[in-house]
């Protein structure tokens, strides 16, 4: 399937515009990821942009890490999104990575594995005690480079943008790497004061790592994943949320805000206990992650989709298993249901991971680049 441009035409600008309402009537449907996996890059960029491969955890030296930082962009930029969003596996730099245990379970992606992959720990984190906090090494924004972005920047092609991300979110931190569920659930009964202090801790370092891009050329916002919910709710009760976590989306929300930029937010699971801080009180500009076992996108855009704008919502589970024909019924239904009044760009409902076939996730953007035909 030949449905890459070569010179595709990115307008940051109006895919703004179309996000925060400006522009109801979309001149076309636009693209909005998360995440590409990087062995999907890979693929694009030997088999079909027959460019040079180079490894981005193998990069040592600064001019191979900026050839990785090229293929990244060129890829975002075939492939027709406005924007590249950069993640740890193409940034090189110091990223915010709040270390803590992780569990090694085999790839079973069908053709494009990693052989390996990381599960987070459920049970006793690393930050558990008072004890544990003060021995704790806490990455500092400090450390945090950006010459990446601004290499980036200035080699980004026309019209494209780009969207920061320096963390994984508040509260994955604490329960992925520094507390762990098990303990975060008795720890905000029995010492309300520690979860305090580490969220305020990571909140803080997140957010003063985010100052320091304000003003990076052609940044255009911040697209900030936190996972808060599973299949029939939050991970824990939204007063939980609302004491610990969502202020610090809120001033993430106002710095990005204050500087004419977008916050965008992805998190998986069920937030419709929360969904109503988001909007009216985070006031989020997107929301990203969508699955229809739990709410379908098209849902979403009823109820919220004259607020808040919508971002992906063709779902991982079909885009894996539909053929051509029906997946293409799937997708249009989609596009029909959401792109009225604008607020919506299309994409997964997810990221596209290493096992979605390649071809579909194709067919996904084929659908969005023939709507308006």
């Amino acid at each position: 399937m030949s449905i890459l441009e070569e010179k595709p035409n990115p307008d940051s600008e109006e895919f703004k515009k179309i996000i925060t309402f400006q522009q109801k009537v979309p001149k076309r449907v636009h693209f909005a990821e998360l995440h590409i996996d990087t062995e999907v890059i890979k693929y694009f960029t030997e088999n079909v942009f027959g460019r040079k491969w180079v490894e981005p955890c193998e990069a040592k030296d600064r001019e191979a890490q900026k050839a990785a930082i090229a293929n990244y962009i060129y890829c975002w930029y075939r492939l027709g999104y406005d924007y590249v969003r950069f993640t740890g596996d193409f940034r090189f730099s110091a990223n915010l990575t709040f270390g803590g245990k992780k569990r090694t379970a085999k790839d079973t992606a069908p053709s494009l594995s990693r052989g390996e992959r990381k599960w987070v720990e459920e049970g006793k984190g690393v930050v558990t005690t008072w004890e544990e906090f003060e021995r704790y090494r806490w990455p500092s924004p400090d450390e945090v480079e950006t010459w990446p972005l601004e290499f980036a920047a200035q080699n980004l092609p026309e019209g494209m943008g780009i969207m920061g991300c320096l963390s994984s979110g508040i509260f994955e931190a604490l329960i992925n790497e520094l507390m762990g569920v098990e303990s975060l659930s008795y720890l905000v009964y029995d010492q309300p004061d520690l979860v305090e202090a580490v969220a305020n801790r990571v909140g803080e370092t997140i957010y003063r790592s985010y100052q320091k891009i304000i003003g990076l050329d052609r940044l255009i916002g911040f697209f900030q994943g936190d996972d808060l919910g599973y299949k029939t709710a939050t991970m824990v009760s939204p007063a939980i949320l609302r004491k610990y976590i969502l202020p610090w989306h809120k001033r993430l929300a106002q710095l990005a805000h204050q500087h004419n930029l977008l916050y965008l937010l992805h998190s998986c699971g069920n937030t419709e206990l929360i969904m109503e801080d988001l909007v009216s009180d985070v006031r989020i500009d997107g929301k990203h992650s969508f699955e229809d076992a739990i709410l379908p996108v098209t849902e979403f855009k009823k109820r919220y989709g004259d607020r808040v704008a919508v971002l992906g919502g063709v779902d991982v589970h079909e885009l894996c298993r539909l053929e051509e024909n029906e997946l293409r019924r799937y997708v249009r239904k989609i596009l029909d249901q959401c792109m009225p009044g604008g607020g919506y760009a299309l994409g997964t409902g997810n990221s596209v991971a290493n096992y979605i076939p390649v071809v579909n996730y194709l067919i996904m953007l084929d659908e969005g680049k023939r709507w308006l035909r």
